[in-house]
Formats: structure tokens, sequence, C-alpha cells
């Protein structure tokens, strides 16, 4: 069960000011677009001044040969890869309170793993986790979209998803799947804190055998003409839901 390596690049403000603030050491250089003179350039040069990284002003095709064109905001950073070594196991074990993981089955767009990473940093999920054969990895479009999320949250492929539910079970942390077919509605079921959500794309949902893991499977309630959600903002909504009941326990 162990993560993706982090890409060689990252790119825009977000991403590059999370990785200066998280891990200094790992960022290489930052190239800026010599043309910017704007106060978020001006604060990304002091941060990364202070961090000792070494700043160059290039011109802005220089930029979109690092990025293929794509939309840089005139920060590049190059990094250093690493190979994480923590597993799903380990960060079980530090986590003080009940778990709360993300586990996508089948979402293989970057821009949408991007925004899952993102919704779970907020909602303060312990990791995110997908397998291996059906996914997107990690890359410079995924850490943009996630905004610094793809720094700091564990993004976990695994080998076999069904063996990793099946060891999550063991812990005592129920698999709840967000299935537009199930017959129990989101905010009538009984969730546990202990709790892995699994999501699967947008259209396909999830696997059959994935989806006969689950301990239960809800259904979040559309009201309008819409059939499904986005996987991101269902795993938004799922996510702040047991974010939300864990809040009203403690009161």
């Amino acid at each position: 069960m162990r993560p993706t390596r982090e890409p060689r690049v990252v790119v825009g403000f977000h991403a590059v000011l999370a990785r200066l603030r998280a891990e200094p050491s790992s960022v290489v250089e930052i190239f800026l677009d010599e043309t910017r003179h704007d106060g978020r350039i001006k604060d990304l040069s002091a941060v990364a001044e202070r961090a000792g990284v070494k700043v160059m002003k290039v011109p802005a095709k220089r930029l979109d040969g690092f990025y293929g064109g794509g939309r840089h905001q005139g920060v590049v950073a190059r990094i250093e890869t690493k190979s994480l070594s923590h597993s799903l196991d380990d960060i079980l074990e530090n986590v003080k309170g009940p778990p709360l993981l993300l586990l996508l089955d089948g979402v293989t767009d970057p821009h949408n793993l991007g925004a899952c990473l993102r919704v779970a940093n907020a909602a303060g999920a312990h990791a995110v986790v997908a397998p291996k054969d059906r996914a997107a990895g990690i890359n410079s479009t995924v850490s943009k979209v996630a905004s610094g999320a793809a720094e700091s949250t564990p993004y976990l492929m695994v080998t076999n998803l069904a063996r990793t539910l099946g060891e999550i079970k063991e812990r005592n942390i129920w698999v709840v799947g967000a299935d537009e077919r199930a017959g129990e509605d989101l905010y009538q079921a009984n969730l546990p804190d202990a709790i892995a959500w699994v999501l699967g794309a947008e259209g396909e949902g999830m696997r059959r055998l994935t989806r006969d893991s689950c301990d239960l499977r809800v259904r979040i309630p559309m009201l309008g003409q819409v059939e499904s959600l986005n996987v991101s903002v269902a795993a938004g909504v799922c996510l702040f839901e047991s974010v939300r009941r864990r809040s009203l326990r403690k009161s």
C-alpha cells in the first residue's frame, strides 16, 4: 500500500506556496514570469527567499515549455521527487480519534482527483486511497487543482482495493459506499465516526466487487433534475456529513 511518487514539477501559486511551507527543502528552484510584478509574485518571492530557495525570472514561453502551455499562472517550481515511506497501516496507527478515509474506485481524470484531494484535505481526511489499475496518479495537473492538498494529504495507490477494504474493516472502520441506487438516504443513515467513504467514477460508479465489500451503501438525495453529482462534489457532501455528525456528538 505505497503511495505514488511526487511530481517533478509543481505549478500555480497555491501548489507552490503549499510546497514551500510544508517542505521547503524539497524545492529545487522556482521560475517566475518576468513580466509579472504584482503582489502575489512579490509575496511568493519573499517566502522563497526566507526558505533559501533559488528564484529566477524567465520569459513566459519558458514556463509554457515546462507545463506544455497549460495555466501555470506564471509560477513553476522544480521539486525533488521522493518515495514516501508511509503505508495506510502507518497512517492509521498514528491517527488520534476516529479515522476518516476517502477511497476512490475508477477516478481517472486528474482534475477530479485534484478536486477530491482538496475536499478531503478540507474535511480533515487522513488519507485518500485508490486502486493502481483504475486511477489517476499525482501529476502537475492534480497538484494545481488540489491547491496544496496533494502535498499534505496522503494519496495511496493499492494493488487490490477489495483486499484493502477488508483490512480497513479489520480495524473496526466502517466501509460506506455512496451509491445512487442505494435505498438508504445519507442523512437518515446511522453512520459511525470511524468511516471510510467509497465513491466510484461519475456515471460508472463503483465496481461490483467494491460495492459488495461495503458495510453500508447510501444515496445522496437529489432534489432537482440532475441524476448525479461530480465525484469531488459527492465526496465533499459525504465527508462533511461525517464532520457535521462528529461535531454534534462532541457538543
